[in-house]
């Protein structure tokens, strides 16, 4: 692993939680005008299965924006509501600037390819916006994507347990029509109760900002 590899991934183990106990903020403040993930080395081809069974790979959005968050269904509380905020500011973009919106594909990868089928992403994708692409795979393609999008995840079965969380990293990405990353996806940092960061107006606003 590079030194810019390591640089990054060691803030992100800060952000390991599982879902119902929270997962600590973003990196967008501070960002310069080339965006604060320009350079670092940051996704890769893949394959994978979207919510309708159909294969799918990374090249296949080649030249779209891509916001590509990393999740599980069955996450009680952090992924739906980043999700919805996301989406709700995607939503308030389209319809101030449709020809921009219409460069920008929003992708959810599942960090639980085992519960998560593409029966079960497509009825959970189509809740937060008819546009949202839903991707899963065989545990050995999830666990490929996941390390070269720099993203950690477990799975947390307490012994004797039928059900599980799966902790994992809170890393909205924001892509570039090359396939390179621009920045992080703002979300709300639990550490900051008296600031929202993650509100879909400013969510909106980094759109309008990076979507050329």
């Amino acid at each position: 692993m590079n030194k810019a590899l390591i640089s990054l991934a060691l803030p992100l183990l800060a952000l390991l939680t599982a879902c119902n106990m929270g997962a600590g903020g973003n990196a967008s403040s501070g960002e310069s005008e080339q965006g604060n993930l320009v350079g670092a080395r940051i996704g890769a081809p893949f394959t994978l299965t979207d919510q309708d069974g159909k294969t799918v790979h990374w090249d296949d959005y080649k030249g779209q924006y891509r916001i590509v968050y990393f999740g599980y269904t069955y996450c009680p509380d952090v992924c739906p509501v980043d999700l919805q905020r996301i989406m709700q500011a995607f939503s308030a973009f389209e319809k101030a600037a449709p020809a921009r919106a219409a460069k920008v594909q929003p992708i959810f990868i599942s960090v639980d390819p085992k519960r998560d089928t593409p029966a079960v992403l497509k009825t959970y994708v189509a809740a937060f916006h008819p546009r949202l692409v839903g991707l899963t795979g065989t545990p050995e393609q999830i666990a490929k994507v996941a390390k070269d999008f720099v993203v950690l995840y477990n799975a947390e079965k307490p012994e004797g347990a039928s059900d599980y969380l799966v902790s994992h990293s809170r890393t909205p990405y924001l892509f570039g029509p090359d396939g390179k990353p621009i920045a992080l996806v703002p979300v709300d940092d639990p550490g900051t109760p008296d600031v929202d960061e993650g509100a879909p107006d400013i969510v909106r606003a980094f759109l309008e900002k990076w979507i050329k």
